[in-house]
């Protein structure tokens, strides 16, 4: 494992690509409508910032046709080889992958032809300068181009209904553990103004508010991340194993019908370059 994976905060291991592929499939709507409001067609050039393995290009791909082409970025080596494996066994000749750091796009994508829509969805608030990514997205667009960005602000207001101190205690330590690493949970607060620095102008701000009840599809997506994430937070000195068992009983609970989960607000950021 290089070093830049042994950084990565969420890890790189089959445990994380299959709750990758499951969150996907659960967010995918909300990325489709985003992506269509945002005036992505076939041909187009798009660039997928932070791809992770690949399943926002994989759709992203589908979406532009042939005639088009997707890039994926991400600083995971693991991740761009799932996307470039699963490009071929698709069929999508025109998704490519780039191993780099989203915060140098310039010189990740040194060589490439301006795009006409760049996605990055969760990347922001993991990255130490997301005003880096913000300027290399606008540097690799077209004039006209869109930027369209799902990411996080208040994080901490995730909790469960009745609350329980396991999961308010989890979800403390997720942020301190994401902000020791340089990130920002509440990324999307300062996003504006980064957007407006680098040549954009905003086109709508939507928040995207889910609640996950036992038995509904919702569900899967903060159980998984519990189950991945809480063992990690515990390894890490931030979570102690007490909270992370009891935790997982409340979200048994949860799953029998006592209450719900609210997820964090995703916030959907669509802007254009001027």
């Amino acid at each position: 494992m290089s070093e830049r994976e042994r950084e990565y905060v969420l890890g790189t291991g089959a445990d994380e690509l299959s709750r990758l592929a499951v969150q996907h499939r659960l967010w995918s709507d909300a990325a489709t409508a985003a992506w269509k409001s945002a005036g992505i067609q076939p041909g187009n050039r798009v660039l997928d910032v932070g791809s992770g393995p690949g399943f926002a290009s994989f759709d992203l791909a589908s979406m532009v046709t042939g005639s088009g082409a997707v890039v994926a970025v991400d600083e995971s080596a693991n991740f761009i080889q799932h996307v470039q494996q699963q490009a071929k066994s698709r069929g999508l000749a025109g998704l490519s992958g780039r191993v780099g750091d989203v915060q140098k796009l310039r010189e990740v994508l040194a060589k490439e032809a301006p795009f006409d829509l760049a996605y990055a969805r969760w990347v922001l608030c993991f990255v130490p300068d997301p005003a880096a990514v913000v300027q290399g997205v606008a540097d690799s667009l077209k004039a006209g181009g869109a930027f369209v960005v799902h990411d996080y602000f208040n994080y901490g207001a995730m909790t469960m209904a009745p609350r329980r101190d396991s999961h308010d205690r989890a979800v403390q330590a997720t942020i301190r553990s994401w902000r020791d690493k340089g990130g920002d949970p509440d990324v999307v607060g300062r996003l504006p103004a980064m957007l407006v620095a680098a040549g954009f102008r905003i086109e709508s701000i939507v928040p995207h508010n889910r609640i996950a009840r036992g038995g509904d599809a919702m569900f899967t997506w903060p159980d998984m991340w519990w189950r991945t994430f809480a063992p990690k937070l515990v390894d890490m000195g931030l979570l102690a194993a007490y909270d992370c068992q009891q935790l997982f009983a409340d979200l048994r609970a949860i799953q029998q019908g006592a209450g719900f989960v609210q997820c964090p607000v995703v916030y959907e950021v669509i802007a254009r370059k001027l």
